[in-house]
């Protein structure tokens, strides 16, 4: 009992210890070289299926710059997790709030060395809002669950990648996390904590969310300025004005009591990435890891409409997925 309500108010821990089928977790690390030159997203996770044939966990490594993706399994008895802070171990594989451990040596992929994390920036936590999902993490049929671990941070340490050496220290990165039974149908995905301003990250999801006997298209948008963060969420009267895709760009206007928000991100290629359904884990995303996102940002009461803030971010996330028209107006042009 102790450990499902602590969980609520600790969305990075592991939530799924009383799951036994029809369940996913899995954490994102972003990690980036001072450089750029090096990007990778390494996402360790737990799945288990309807069959328990199907039930494993995993780490996947995806390489922004070369697009080249490792989903390597584990059987399920190689996953600990700690209870009451965020540690967990894959084999000899380990991953917390403070550092990661890696250690994979496989026909495809050896992987090893040890990135130390300092001066995390996690989405802020409150009685009655604990986290990015806001009151919808008391929800208890929500299909997907979202947990933002660390807008920003600082990264020290070597990673060797098939005898190479690459030297992480003065690099940022940035921890996100999904739970639940199945990605969203249709979802749009976009962060950057590489701006030319200092302390500037910037995330955004919107999903199609399944609700009772129909579903609703939720948005949570968060950007972070000098240890600042504005929200624009579904749950906070917010209201996201538009969202249009097309080949080239992705753009949205949201907006809340204060403040309004436009962003604009261009699509580089991605790499594939496995994603959850209720039945397995599907390689079926395209995630990129090197596009470009822009915003300015607004103060509705502002009489001079010029923005009070504007940055152009690299090396951002993107992933777009699903039927699209399902959240957004789709602009072919």
């Amino acid at each position: 009992m102790f450990y499902s309500i602590r969980k609520i108010w600790h969305p990075e821990i592991y939530q799924g210890k009383t799951k036994r089928k029809n369940y996913f977790e899995g954490w994102f690390f972003k990690i980036v070289d001072q450089s750029m030159e090096n990007v990778l997203a390494v996402i360790p996770g737990i799945f288990r299926g309807a069959d328990p044939v199907d039930s494993h966990t995993f780490i996947q490594v995806l390489n922004g710059h070369t697009l080249q993706s490792h989903y390597h399994k584990f059987p399920l008895k190689d996953f600990q997790a700690s209870d009451i802070r965020f540690e967990i171990q894959i084999g000899p594989n380990f991953f917390s709030l403070d550092k990661i451990i890696l250690d994979i040596k496989t026909a495809r992929q050896t992987i090893s060395g040890e990135l130390n994390f300092s001066n995390v920036k996690p989405w802020p936590v409150s009685l009655t809002s604990p986290g990015i999902m806001g009151w919808y993490a008391f929800v208890p049929f929500m299909e997907c669950y979202h947990g933002v671990v660390s807008l920003d941070h600082a990264l020290k340490g070597d990673i060797t990648i098939l005898g190479k050496i690459i030297n992480f220290s003065g690099g940022r990165g940035y921890i996100e996390k999904d739970w639940g039974k199945s990605f969203p149908e249709a979802y749009v995905w976009i962060q950057s904590n590489h701006f030319r301003k200092e302390g500037l990250s910037l995330m955004v999801s919107v999903a199609k969310i399944p609700w009772l006997n129909g579903s609703f298209r939720g948005f949570l948008i968060g950007l972070q300025r000098d240890g600042e963060l504005i929200r624009f969420t579904t749950y906070n009267g917010s209201q996201l004005n538009f969202l249009k895709i097309s080949d080239q760009t992705v753009a949205l206007e949201t907006q809340n009591r204060e403040y309004q928000l436009k962003i604009e991100a261009v699509w580089k290629e991605g790499g594939k990435l496995h994603a959850p359904s209720e039945n397995q884990m599907q390689q079926r995303l395209s995630e990129t890891l090197v596009s470009e996102v822009s915003f300015e940002l607004f103060r509705l009461k502002e009489k001079n409409r010029q923005p009070i803030l504007a940055g152009s971010g690299i090396i951002a996330g993107l992933d777009v997925y699903g039927k699209l028209s399902e959240i957004t107006e789709t602009d072919a042009s």
